[in-house]
């Protein structure tokens, strides 16, 4: 298991119509929102960000704060039920990955470039599926229809 991709979400941004189901229609509930997330973040970003379901525009950083610097505040977030996806979410429901997390936080920072480099090497292997056997996704979480 290598969780260190996930620290990818430390740089970047989202636009509200990747994570707002969290929000607003979480299990396709209207109204309902994840209850891995923490409260007032999410209350935050309705108040401040992705003001409907609706919102196709606006950009919310994905660690905010940090967005544009690679370090490990984005696990941190995570740590304190701050991230903006349900996969970063995750991470916390295994106690193992919960206490790698924990780990990551308190050692140093340099293990954790390095091993991102490593990851990324391996990711980088991957062959990719081209012609039939396969397909550039219009979203990346579902195949296209």
């Amino acid at each position: 298991m290598n969780n260190f991709i996930s620290g990818a979400h430390t740089i970047g941004v989202s636009h509200c119509p990747s994570f707002s189901l969290r929000l607003y229609n979480f299990t396709g509930v209207w109204g309902k929102q994840d209850p891995s997330l923490e409260s007032e973040y999410a209350a935050n970003l309705k108040i401040k960000k992705c003001k409907s379901i609706n919102d196709n525009t606006t950009i919310v950083e994905m660690d905010p704060g940090s967005s544009s610097k690679f370090d490990l505040s984005y696990f941190q977030l995570v740590l304190k039920r701050k991230g903006l996806f349900q996969s970063d979410a995750a991470l916390t429901t295994s106690a193992t990955t919960k206490s790698f997390i924990n780990q990551l936080v308190q050692g140093s920072p340099k293990q954790f470039y390095a091993e991102f480099g490593v990851a990324m090497e391996k990711m980088g292997k991957i062959e990719v599926k081209t012609g039939s056997t396969g397909e550039i996704r219009k979203h990346c979480a579902a195949v296209n229809s």
